[in-house]
């Protein structure tokens, strides 16, 4: 039978499948079908199983959504080794490369044969096809590949280091680039291997960032509701709590920490001073004891005057008997009476220096009420204050020295704000000032900084932005600002500004650069108002 052709291998089946009374399944069709042509009989593949179990698998990272694609494109393939090299990868192993032992064609990861026209039209790579080709692009280099391997083991700190199997695979990774021979299609394959390994290493990370910080809320909440009386340490959980919300910047993690050292300052000077008026207290509770034994002992030495007196008064036969016995009893009196005000005298004086002490520790936990929620932010507009800009440009002066980086700072200045407070109120021209810091935290990015430089004048520090982005921004603010009213009582006012901007130049310092923008800002005052200019 092996001889004959498929379709008479299929005729003497279904004689053998109507012969045999049997059912015409795909079952007992394959079986027969077999038996003639002396194939081996072949388990049918479980599609449906496979689809459930696919559909049963999260797909939360990027990782795991590239490989679920892989499994249903195997699965709809009936591609056993795709099915394989799918699961293996979801669950962070790494399938074994194939060994090329020559350049060939290509060709598909599953059974079907490969088809050698290869269209011109441009169309997408499956990621269940394998190059065997070798890769003869220009700029696939060894200088190239260094630079791929600097860029992972730049990224690696951030990764963390608590998946050897992954460092490992990373060093593999990084010493096939860095070798001058490398294969290029070696590299294709182990960079995509790599791939789908560096993704579960991001979420991982990701994930353990997420729930660090849960956990760091939960400690702040903790030491909040242990600390009921402390009112103090309430700007201290709210910055914290603040600065704990992503985007996570190192700016404002520093700010945090400089407002932070401010109150532990403050804190550390009302410590000491409650330390020291209760050791007053202490010394005042110790002498009121002592002193109540010295009465109670001057108190019982009086009475036994007064008793001997008194005896010597029953017996007493003449004034002249009793004269002594009064003088005692006088000088005894005049004892007692003088050391009762002298612990009266010393009482009072303990307990109106221990009542000073503690107004001055009530005013040194107001002095941190107000550190704690304005260590260096305007109360009003809740932006930097004059110290807190000061240290902010600094540091962005520092990080444009250590990077070579632009740093753009614009100065801008309500128009017209006179008016606005002579004509609506200060009550307006506050909300005004406030409407215009919160707006413009809306539109700045997270790395930006706004200071209330005085008045109605703000300072923008945008790191990382030279001039013409710089006055761009600060076009697009005032743009928002037109969308933006707010009411004094049932009329609405539009806020505009004159904003001057100024990229810092080399070797200038961060004031000089904010005297140039407020400059450029008086230009643009004299120009029309609510116009931006560069210095």
């Amino acid at each position: 039978m092996a001889d004959k052709k498929p379709f008479e291998i299929a005729r003497e089946t279904l004689k053998r499948l109507t012969s045999q009374k049997l059912p015409p399944t795909p079952l007992n069709y394959q079986r027969i079908y077999s038996e003639f042509s002396a194939l081996p009989i072949e388990s049918p593949f479980p599609a449906d199983r496979l689809h459930d179990i696919s559909a049963a698998l999260p797909t939360k990272t990027p990782g795991q959504q590239k490989q679920k694609g892989l499994l249903e494109s195997a699965i709809n393939n009936s591609n056993w080794d795709g099915v394989k090299s799918a699961l293996m990868a979801y669950g962070g192993f790494s399938p074994p490369a194939p060994v090329h032992t020559a350049p060939a064609a290509p060709a598909l990861v599953d059974d079907r044969p490969a088809v050698a026209p290869v269209s011109t039209r441009p169309t997408a790579v499956k990621s269940d096809v394998l190059a065997a080709t070798p890769i003869s692009a220009p700029a696939l280099t060894s200088e190239f590949f260094g630079q791929i391997a600097r860029l992972i083991e730049y990224a690696l700190p951030a990764l963390g280091h608590d998946d050897p199997r992954f460092l490992e695979q990373t060093q593999v990774l990084v010493k096939t680039l860095r070798d001058p021979n490398c294969d290029a299609v070696n590299v294709k394959q182990m960079i995509a291997q790599y791939s789908q390994r560096l993704s579960f290493a991001a979420e991982d990370q990701a994930e353990i960032k997420s729930v660090l910080l849960k956990l760091l809320h939960l400690i702040i909440e903790n030491i909040s509701h242990l600390c009921l009386e402390d009112s103090w340490l309430k700007g201290q959980v709210d910055a914290l709590m603040a600065v704990c919300e992503p985007p996570l910047t190192l700016r404002r993690l520093d700010d945090v920490e400089q407002r932070l050292k401010d109150v532990i300052f403050k804190q550390t000077e009302a410590k000491a001073r409650t330390v020291q008026a209760q050791e007053e207290m202490r010394q005042m509770l110790t002498t009121f004891i002592e002193r109540l034994a010295t009465m109670s002992a001057s108190t019982g030495e009086f009475h036994t005057q007064l008793e001997t007196s008194a005896r010597l008064i029953e017996h007493a036969k003449s004034i002249q008997d009793i004269t002594p016995a009064l003088k005692e009893i006088v000088g005894a009196t005049r004892t007692m009476a003088q050391d009762s005000q002298d612990a009266r005298d010393q009482l009072q004086g303990m307990k109106k220096h221990a009542e000073a002490t503690q107004a001055e520790i009530s005013k040194l936990h107001q002095e941190l009420d107000r550190v704690s929620a304005q260590a260096r932010h305007d109360p009003l507009t809740g932006a930097l204050n004059r110290q807190g800009l000061d240290e902010a440009v600094k540091r962005e002066v520092s990080q444009v020295q250590r990077q070579d980086a632009p740093l753009s700072v614009a100065l801008l200045d309500i128009d017209n704000f006179k008016k606005l407070n002579d004509t609506l109120g200060h009550a307006t021209g506050d909300a005004a000032l406030a409407h215009l810091a919160s707006v413009t935290r809306e539109v700045m990015r997270p790395q930006d900084s706004l200071a209330r430089y005085g008045g109605e004048e703000f300072v923008v520090l945008m790191p990382d932005t030279v001039l013409d982005n710089g006055i761009e921004a600060m076009v697009r603010l005032q743009r928002e600002l037109t969308k933006r009213f707010f009411l004094a009582g049932t009329e609405k006012v539009l806020i505009t500004f004159s904003a001057g901007v100024a990229q810092l130049a080399c070797g200038e310092t961060g004031p000089e650069a904010i005297k140039r923008a407020d400059q450029a800002m008086y230009l643009a005052k004299r120009a029309g108002r609510n116009r931006v200019l560069g210095a």
